[in-house]
């Protein structure tokens, strides 16, 4: 699956399915949610981006409530 087709899978899907996959990925790779440090640089670009787009649901900063 090229770039374009992933990112209009994941536009496609619903709030709930992104948390999800998010979340799933970031398990993959033994990441926990909040666990980026501010104004770090990380050597992969995946890893910046997993982080960065869990820290735009704020449930998820919030702890693992509704997961």
């Amino acid at each position: 699956m090229n770039k374009e087709e992933r990112t209009l899978k994941f536009k496609s899907m619903s709030s709930i399915q992104r948390k999800e996959l998010i979340l799933k990925k970031m398990k993959e790779r033994g990441i926990e949610v909040g666990s980026g440090i501010p104004n770090k640089k990380y050597d992969s670009k995946e890893v910046y981006e997993l982080i960065h787009i869990a820290n735009c649901f704020p449930e998820l900063r919030e702890g693992k409530k509704n997961i």
